[in-house]
């Protein structure tokens, strides 16, 4: 299990926590859009992750201090045993396929199916295409992909994580669109008790990782 990550994040007192997942096939780059935007790191031998692993980062939002628990774990279908728990507490995910590879983004359908089916009702989304930096390998265009975000409904940008481009608007978008929805389901029904778990009160908490995935066979980390 990798733990907390504070690159570019704020001290002191933590307002919100909010749980986001990383979903999406194997090696389309989730593990290093997370180590971007938590330690602005890319690494070109990076290994597949194994597991579960997650990072943190504490940003501002409207004056308030947002902690944002990432959580990533490998596309392979034998970690789908996971998935339970990797989804509980989720208020936000980010859905990731690869520009260069057209397998992935046909995916998608299947890996939103499920998220939906494990997710709570108000889970904010974003569709992610990374690699942007191999457009001479693109296999997706862009237009196939913003008409498949419209119809679910879902926000989209292509990123790259080898350079940057887009990282932290992606991270941004979500965590913003999480925050304004959390605000809006405290205004609108403040004392309201059919407020979801994850939405309610004023200041949310996520379980530690403990509490989220059985650490037996479950748990491991990353190679670096």
């Amino acid at each position: 299990m990798t733990g907390e990550g504070g690159y570019g994040g704020a001290s002191g007192k933590v307002d919100y926590v909010f749980k986001v997942v990383l979903i999406g096939d194997s090696a389309v780059g989730k593990s290093q859009l997370l180590a971007r935007f938590a330690r602005d790191e890319f690494s070109m031998d990076s290994k597949a992750t194994i597991g579960v692993e997650f990072q943190t980062r504490t940003l501002v939002i409207d004056h308030k201090s947002v902690k944002a628990q990432i959580w990533d774990t490998a596309g392979q279908e034998r970690y789908r045993a996971v998935t339970s728990a990797y989804y509980r507490g989720a208020v936000g995910a980010m859905l990731v396929y690869d520009i260069t590879k057209r397998e992935t983004f046909e995916h998608i359908p299947r890996w939103l199916e499920e998220l939906r089916a494990h997710a709570d009702k108000n889970i904010v989304i974003i569709l992610v295409g990374n690699k942007t930096d191999l457009e001479d390998q693109r296999s997706v265009p862009t237009e196939d992909a913003r008409e498949f975000a419209e119809k679910e409904r879902l926000f989209f940008l292509e990123t790259s994580a080898l350079n940057a481009t887009n990282v932290e608007k992606a991270f941004n978008t979500l965590l913003t669109e999480i925050f304004n929805t959390v605000n809006k389901k405290n205004l609108a029904s403040e004392g309201d008790s059919n407020i979801p778990g994850s939405l309610a009160g004023k200041k949310i908490v996520i379980p530690g990782p403990a509490q989220e995935i059985p650490t037996k066979n479950s748990v491991c980390c990353k190679s670096s």
